[in-house]
């Protein structure tokens, strides 16, 4: 199964490359990307940031609707796209060329360069590799039903993260299909397509087709 930062992410296309560096599997940096957003933002070049409101850093070449709401700390990267209506929370890093879609919530989050989250979509405490995609109404559960500590599950068990909540960890180039939950503690490999309608839940191989949980192939 493929966990790791460098199995799932393909870092050149971050700006949070120095802090993935930091730690063996991506969920790590989850705790720590607050004050690494403010540190890292700080450093921005204000030839190319505008420093729209305190903590808040935004690419001179974004495109930010007016009925869009974004709390600090963040950064958004070049020609990406924050639509009508979405609402970052906060904590959060969005990519070069990425679109932010209308209603869509995002918190606590990295989202690689050239990802797509068009469409009513809930993205928290989770990590969205390069030019991965989040059809419509997909999200991320990121609390489990008893609140307790959330495990990351492997064929040979599960590994204790330490946290209480934690989305998904999406790998370079995946698709979700529309209307996916994908449970806490959720990772899918790269190069994935996930059909419409599922649950996720545990770990998914990169290069596979999820039609079900149990009916999962290789990607020819």
């Amino acid at each position: 199964m493929t966990v790791k930062t460098t199995e799932l992410f393909d870092l050149s296309h971050t700006l949070a490359s120095e802090l993935f560096g930091k730690y063996e599997y991506p969920w790590q940096v989850l705790g720590e990307l607050g004050n690494f957003i403010l540190t890292l933002g700080n450093s921005l070049d204000p030839e190319r940031f505008d420093n729209i409101k305190p903590n808040v850093w935004v690419a001179k070449t974004a495109k930010i609707y007016p009925s869009a709401l974004i709390e600090a700390p963040c950064i958004i990267g070049e020609n990406t796209e924050v639509r009508h209506c979405a609402f970052i929370r906060g904590k959060a890093i969005i990519g070069d060329n990425c679109v932010v879609g209308n209603s869509t919530e995002i918190k606590n989050s990295i989202i690689f360069d050239n990802v797509q989250i068009p469409h009513y979509n809930y993205v928290g405490d989770s990590v969205l590799g390069y030019k991965s995609h989040m059809g419509a109404g997909s999200i991320t559960s990121n609390v489990k039903s008893d609140k307790t500590n959330i495990s990351v599950f492997l064929s040979g068990g599960s590994t204790p993260t330490g946290l209480r909540k934690m989305g998904a960890m999406i790998g370079d180039f995946t698709e979700i299909g529309c209307n996916t939950v994908l449970c806490p503690g959720s990772i899918v490999g790269q190069n994935c397509i996930i059909y419409p309608l599922s649950r996720v839940r545990g770990t998914i191989p990169q290069n596979s087709i999820f039609k079900s949980e149990n009916n999962i192939t290789e990607k020819l």
